[in-house]
C-alpha cells in the first residue's frame, strides 16, 4: 500500500523526539571542559578526588531523568494517549533547553538536565511505539526507523551547533548557547503535535472505535478493510482474557521480555554513548587539539547520519536480524582497533595514531547507525503485545538508560586509567551479541504487529 499524507506527516512529526532526544544527549559532549571549569569538578568533595567522577555523574544527571521517564511513561501512555504524552516531552525539554543555559549553579543545572532526561526516557518509549501502531507492517521498519535518523540528525545537529557556537568568540557563555539552542526545535515539536492523531490501537483499546475508524481512514489499513483491521486488534487484546492493567513480568510475556532487556544491555555495553558523550574528550586522549577534536566529532556525526539513512532504505528489505548481523561485525573490528591504537601508542600518539583512532570510530558508528541503532526501537515496539505495548517498551529503554547511565558515568574514570583496555572490554561485549543474534533474536520484518505475538507463542 501506499505511504498516506497522514502516515507520513505523523510519523515526521512524532520523530521529532528523537530529534530532540539525539540532541539533548550529544550536546553535552561540546561543553565538558567548560562544565568542569566553571563547577570545578576537579575537585574534592566530600572527600572524593577521583578525577573525572564528578564529570561523569554531571553527564550521567540527565540519564537519571531518562531512567525515571523511561520506567513511568508507560502507564500515562496507556491512560492518556500516545499523543499527550509527546506532548509533555515537548514542554520537559523546552524548560531543560532553557533551564540549562540559565542555571545559577551547579544543583540547578543537575535539575534542569535531569528535566531533560525525563523527556529522552519518555520519547525514546512513546515516539517509536506511537509509529509503529499507526504504521503497516510492510512500511513499518522503514518509518519507525525515521525515529532513529532523527536521533542521528540531532546528534549531528547538536556537535554541528556545539562547533558554530564555539567559533562565535562567546567566552565564558558559549556553554551556555549550546544548551540554549535545543529550546527552539522543542517549541517547534510541542505545536506540530496538535496536527497528528491519536494511535488507532490505542483509541480500540480505549473502546472508541469509531475515532479509530476516522483515523484509519486517514492512515489506510493492513487489512484492507477497517472493520477487519479493528477486529483484528480487538482480538489481540483478548480483553475477555486480560485487561490492559494486568502485570506485565508473567510467563506470558517472558521471550518478549527476555529479547527487550537483550537488545538493550547489548546497545549500551557497545560503549555508544560513552562516544556520544565524550567525543571531542575520546579526541584529545588521542592527541588531537581542541578544534579538531570539536570538527571530528562533527566527522563522526555525519558518519552516523549516512549510515541510518542506507539502513532505513534496506531494514524491510534484508530484515532486522541481516543488519545486526553486519553491525556486530563491525563493532568488533573497529573497537578491537581502537583499543589497539590506545595499546600501542598509550600518551604518546602521532598523528597517524589519531588516524587511526578517527577511521575507526567512524567504523564503529557506521556499524552502529547501520546495526543496533537502526534496529533498537523498530524491535522494541514490534515484540510485545498491543496490551502491554507501552509498558513492554518502557522496559527494554528503561535497561537501555540504566546501563547508558553506568557506562556514561564510569567512561571517565576508567578512560584515565587505561583507554585500550575500556574499548577491549566494549569489543568483548559485541562477540557475546553477535551470539545471541545468531541463535535466539527473531525476525520480523513484514509480519503485522498482531501476528508478531503468535509467532512468539504469546496468547
Amino acid at each position: 500500500m501506499k505511504i498516506t499524507r497522514t502516515l507520513l506527516s505523523s510519523t515526521i512529526i512524532a520523530a521529532m523526539g528523537g530529534l530532540l532526544f539525539g540532541f539533548d544527549t550529544a550536546v553535552i559532549s561540546g561543553t565538558t571542559d567548560a562544565l568542569t571549569r566553571v563547577y570545578r569538578l576537579n575537585e574534592p568533595w566530600l572527600g572524593i578526588e577521583r578525577d573525572g567522577l564528578w564529570l561523569g555523574f554531571t553527564v550521567a544527571s540527565a540519564l537519571i531523568g531518562t531512567v525515571l521517564g523511561a520506567l513511568a511513561v508507560g502507564r500515562p501512555a496507556d491512560r492518556w494517549g500516545r499523543r499527550t504524552a509527546l506532548v509533555w516531552m515537548a514542554v520537559f525539554y523546552f524548560v531543560s533547553a532553557v533551564g540549562s543555559a540559565l542555571a545559577w549553579d551547579w544543583a540547578s543545572f543537575l535539575f534542569f538536565r535531569w528535566l531533560g532526561g525525563l523527556a529522552v526516557g519518555g520519547a525514546s518509549v512513546v515516539s517509536p511505539m506511537y509509529i509503529a501502531e499507526i504504521s503497516p507492517a510492510a512500511w513499518r521498519g522503514r518509518l519507525v526507523a525515521v525515529q532513529q535518523f532523527n536521533i542521528v540528525l540531532g546528534i549531528l545537529l547538536a556537535f554541528l551547533s556545539n562547533f558554530i557556537v564555539a567559533q562565535l568568540d562567546l567566552g565564558e557563555t558559549a556553554w551556555r548557547w549550546m544548551f540554549g539552542v535545543e529550546a527552539f526545535p522543542a517549541a517547534a515539536f510541542f505545536f506540530l503535535l496538535f496536527a497528528t492523531p491519536h494511535s488507532p490501537r490505542w483509541l480500540v483499546a480505549k473502546g472508541r472505535n469509531e475515532e479509530a475508524r476516522e483515523v484509519f481512514a486517514r492512515l489506510g489499513t493492513d487489512a484492507g478493510s477497517i472493520d477487519e483491521e479493528i477486529r483484528v486488534i480487538q482480538e489481540s487484546l483478548a480483553l475477555d482474557h486480560h485487561n490492559l492493567t494486568e502485570p506485565l513480568f508473567q510467563p506470558t510475556y517472558r521471550v518478549p521480555i527476555l529479547l527487550a532487556v537483550t537488545i538493550a544491555m547489548f546497545n549500551q555495553l557497545s560503549g555508544i554513548n560513552a562516544l556520544m558523550y565524550y567525543t571531542p574528550h575520546i579526541f584529545r586522549m588521542a592527541g588531537v587539539g581542541e578544534r579538531a577534536a570539536l570538527l571530528n566529532a562533527v566527522v563522526i556525526g555525519f558518519t552516523n547520519l549516512l549510515f541510518t539513512m542506507l539502513a532505513l532504505t534496506v531494514i524491510d528489505r534484508f530484515g532486522r536480524r541481516v543488519l545486526m548481523l553486519v553491525g556486530s561485525i563491525g563493532y568488533i573490528v573497529s573497537l578491537a582497533a581502537t583499543s589497539w591504537a590506545f595499546y600501542t601508542y598509550g600518551t604518546a600518539f602521532t598523528k597517524t595514531g589519531g588516524i587511526i583512532v578517527l577511521v575507526s570510530l567512524m567504523v564503529f558508528i557506521a556499524s552502529h547507525a547501520f546495526g543496533q541503532g537502526a534496529v533498537i526501537w523498530v524491535f522494541l515496539s514490534e515484540i510485545f503485545p498491543n496490551r502491554v505495548r507501552a509498558r513492554g517498551a518502557a522496559l527494554g529503554s528503561f535497561t537501555l538508560w540504566v546501563m547508558n547511565a553506568l557506562i556514561s558515568w564510569t567512561f571517565p574514570v576508567f578512560a584515565g586509567i587505561s583507554g585500550w583496555m575500556v574499548f577491549a572490554f566494549y569489543a568483548a561485549m559485541m562477540v557475546l551479541q553477535l551470539v545471541w543474534v545468531i541463535l535466539w533474536m527473531p525476525e520480523t520484518k513484514d509480519v503485522p504487529l498482531e501476528q508478531i505475538q503468535k509467532r512468539l507463542h504469546i496468547e
